[in-house]
């Protein structure tokens, strides 16, 4: 059945990459969007949504000894645009008493801004990106505005002729490993203090002393894994309104046109 759908949604956000190696959902947080469809037919269709959501993820929280004893943090806000084709395993017809709902697949691409920050010792909320925490060079920081494949599943079905309801879960496989400012290597943590200051020093290395309070030195060791690029997953329910075909009457002369009907489903 064609015709276009306007809706919006709410849920979780999540995130997976350097500091959450363990596939963990313990830092659950808000996400939500707007979105428009429009259906081919009674199995496929295009969506495109505007989408947010925050994701963060603390060292703290891994059972790994590494990770732990790396001890750092992030959060940050994403703000997503996603166009995306759906493929409905059942046949959907809007109204139908035999075709009310459906599962459903999905595929896309988005584009995505996001700001990762962290919370220092002293209380403060920290922007990462500009402290070069890796060693970037000023001027030469990871960009803030990342794209990533989209994809997933969900389900919907009818309330109404006119309104319906859907949950999803989507994936976002991102071309950035910076979403958590963690990728690769610690820098040279002295010549970083000395060009970028205190605050860049301190917010690179943030791991445990060793117990008798004795740093270790970290310079040039592993701080991230740039193998892979971090994901983020929204988790949603969704409400739509159908405005159905737009239907434009033909007029005759002498006749008065036509109101447009519903179409009707087979």
């Amino acid at each position: 059945m064609r015709g276009l759908e306007a809706g919006i949604w709410a849920g979780t956000a999540y995130y997976l990459g350097d500091l959450n190696t363990e596939f963990r959902f313990n830092r659950p947080n808000l996400a939500l969007g707007v979105a428009g469809r429009y259906n081919f037919n009674h199995r496929l269709a295009a969506r495109a949504s505007l989408n947010y959501g925050r994701v963060e993820a603390r060292d703290s929280d891994s059972q790994n000894t590494f990770e732990r004893e790396r001890n750092l943090s992030f959060y940050s806000d994403v703000y997503d645009i996603t166009g995306q084709f759906e493929f409905n395993f059942l046949p959907y017809y809007h109204g139908s008493p035999e075709y009310f709902f459906t599962p459903y697949a999905f595929v896309g691409f988005s584009v995505f801004g996001y700001n990762p920050k962290a919370i220092s010792d002293g209380g403060k909320v920290v922007n990462l990106q500009p402290l070069g925490t890796e060693g970037q060079a000023q001027g030469e920081e990871y960009s803030r505005l990342s794209a990533a494949l989209a994809y997933g599943v969900g389900i919907r079905w009818d309330l109404t002729y006119e309104l319906s309801m859907d949950v999803n879960l989507s994936m976002r496989n991102t071309l950035t490993d910076y979403l958590d400012d963690v990728s690769t290597t610690y820098p040279d943590l002295q010549r970083l203090k000395a060009r970028r200051g205190d605050l860049s020093y301190v917010m690179s290395d943030r791991s445990n002393p060793l117990p008798g309070g004795e740093n270790v030195p970290r310079d040039f060791t592993q701080r991230g894994d740039d193998s892979l690029n971090d994901h983020y997953l929204f988790l949603g329910v969704g409400i739509n309104y159908y405005f159905g075909d737009v239907l434009c009457p033909k007029v005759h002369k002498g006749k008065k046109p036509r109101k447009p009907t519903r179409p009707k489903h087979r």
